[in-house]
């Protein structure tokens, strides 16, 4: 009987810079539901900003390339959706 497959993880790269706030709480996001991703330091790599600006056609960080949907900026929402995990609930009061 042939083995069964696991489900690929998610493809995940996170465009960024070490002391970019927005960087920092994409990444602690993707570690706290356990997502596993590759950060890439634009900071100090020219070759990696210019990937990422050709990606996104933005200089700022940080830049989430998402099974490639491409998100600016930390924006939980999308990445959720991106990634096919479920809406947060959040509480109005």
């Amino acid at each position: 009987m042939p083995a069964k497959k696991r489900p690929a993880k998610p493809k995940v790269l996170v465009y960024s810079t070490d002391y970019c706030p927005w960087c920092i709480k994409a990444k602690e996001f993707l570690h706290e539901n356990k997502i596993t991703f590759t950060s890439i330091n634009v900071g100090t790599s020219t070759k990696a900003a210019q990937e990422m600006i050709k990606k996104s056609g933005q200089q700022g960080v940080p830049v989430i390339d998402a099974r490639g949907a491409i998100i600016v900026g930390f924006d939980e929402r999308a990445v959720r959706k991106a990634l096919g995990m479920k809406p947060k609930k959040f509480k109005l009061w």
